[in-house]
């Protein structure tokens, strides 16, 4: 009887397994695809109204379902933009309160070009279209904070998509080659949690920094857990070294804050991004809320 009730144990743990491996690769060809269909009309909204790509579909993916949502397939508005002021269209759907009234457009085009307006047109966003367009961890941190969205997850939702998808790809218009050689910058280096580490400058890329130390792209890669081409931001940290599996003491614990990842905490402890996870009994798919508290150690 003990054997029948482990093994029957056994098969209810595989299959939810199955289960959720099958939902994880159902979202991940959903997004995959979404972004393939779809970065065109975000890179033109870019380049029209200065809005990031990234930051655009970011929160079509997140906003419409990667277009699967009700209220996506219904009215083609993959930003859950209510009605306001709009003469247009309009359809009725439930979200904070039940039967509200959102726009309705002809196409998706015609949703994208409606998000770029809503955001540049009004006051409360303002601030936004001050900051680099590279700069999506701001936008993220931004639309949040103008109240784009109720959710407290929203920012950090929007960079954990960003990062995994490498959407920040799209941020970076592409110009002709240039020909002139970039002059080598030194970096200084530090030592903090028992590691070498230096502070990007503006501008700089990985590759850059790579020269400046003497070290390969593809270590730094591997060391700091980002791709070749991720685009770093003034002062982010960048280890000469593999992180640890741990922070040192006294750093027990972190509270995040708006607009942090788990990679960009992982960074700022010199602690591996797979560690953070595990320490605090966390899948990949788990977003850090503002207040959370994470364990580091």
């Amino acid at each position: 009887m003990k054997l029948q009730k482990h093994i029957l144990f056994i098969l209810l743990i595989w299959s939810v397994v199955q289960v959720a491996s099958a939902e994880s690769q159902h979202k991940l060809m959903s997004y995959k695809r979404y972004i393939h269909e779809h970065k065109s009309l975000a890179i033109d909204q870019q380049h029209k109204y200065k809005i990031p790509a990234s930051i655009t579909l970011a929160q079509g993916l997140l906003e419409s379902g990667a277009g699967q949502s009700d209220l996506a397939r219904r009215s083609n508005n993959h930003f859950g933009i209510k009605c306001h002021d709009w003469k247009g269209k309009r359809v009725y759907h439930d979200d904070d309160l039940r039967g509200e009234c959102f726009r309705k457009y002809s196409s998706v085009k015609d949703s994208y070009e409606d998000h770029s307006k809503f955001l540049a047109l009004r006051p409360r966003y303002a601030s936004l279209f001050r900051l680099n367009i590279r700069d999506y961890k701001g936008w993220a941190k931004g639309l949040q904070k103008c109240g784009y969205a109720t959710d407290r997850k929203y920012a950090n939702k929007l960079i954990k998509v960003i990062e995994d998808y490498e959407l920040y790809k799209y941020d970076s218009a592409k110009k002709g080659k240039n020909t002139q050689k970039k002059a080598v910058v030194q970096h200084t280096i530090y030592k903090s949690h028992g590691l070498l580490y230096v502070h990007a400058k503006p501008g700089d890329s990985l590759e850059d920094i790579a020269k400046s130390v003497g070290i390969s792209t593809r270590k730094l890669s591997k060391y700091n857990e980002i791709p070749k081409d991720f685009p770093l931001q003034a002062n982010d940290i960048i280890y000469l070294e593999k992180k640890k599996s741990k922070a040192d003491k006294p750093h027990y614990d972190h509270v995040v804050q708006i607009g942090e990842s788990m990679h960009s905490i992982s960074q700022q402890y010199g602690i591996q991004v797979k560690s953070l996870y595990k320490l605090n009994k966390k899948d990949k798919d788990y977003i850090p809320e503002e207040g959370d508290v994470l364990k580091l150690r």
